[in-house]
């Protein structure tokens, strides 16, 4: 019995060392596939990288780049809010002196209407309600300005600026 299990073992173990001889070409074929295959997948792992970090590359260029423009428009923007502020306190500063008489709380009214057109369109997002508020301003602008201009020439015996007080009412 004992000899049958060894006989059985070296018949497995001879079964085994043929087909292994028989197949050596195939498994040193496969084999070698194996390791190709594995360095053509490192080979393409590498252009991709090499391809991705080129686009992160370009992608920060252009993102640092539009960071920059951002920044630069944002500067000139505040640069042009505080002008436009400071000609709407000049205005003020006119209509109190052109109207002498005129309640100090008045001045200060059409002041912050004045802002508050600013604003309103300096805050609107859609470049058509921006230009309707721009047109809003100026025409307010336009208005005290003509005021003023009347009642200095003496054109109207109004103490107030009537025309400028009614947008105001709108």
């Amino acid at each position: 019995m004992l000899t049958k299990l060894i006989q059985l073992w070296y018949s497995v173990k001879d079964e085994n060392l043929k087909w292994q001889q028989a197949n050596q070409d195939r498994l040193a074929e496969l084999k070698h596939a194996r390791v190709l295959a594995g360095k053509a997948l490192e080979a393409e792992l590498k252009k991709k990288s090499v391809r991705l970090e080129h686009d992160i590359f370009l992608l920060k260029t252009r993102h640092n780049a539009e960071l920059s423009m951002f920044k630069i428009k944002c500067k000139q923007d505040i640069k042009d809010y505080k002008q436009y502020l400071a000609s709407l306190d000049k205005l003020k500063s006119s209509i109190q002196a052109s109207y002498t008489d005129l309640p100090e709380a008045v001045a200060f009214t059409i002041h912050h209407h004045a802002k508050h057109l600013l604003n309103n369109m300096w805050e609107a997002e859609d470049i058509e309600q921006k230009m309707q508020h721009e047109m809003q301003l100026i025409r307010f602008m336009t208005t005290i300005h003509e005021d003023t201009r009347l009642y200095l020439e003496g054109a109207t015996t109004e103490n107030l600026p009537q025309r400028t007080l009614k947008l105001i009412q709108r």
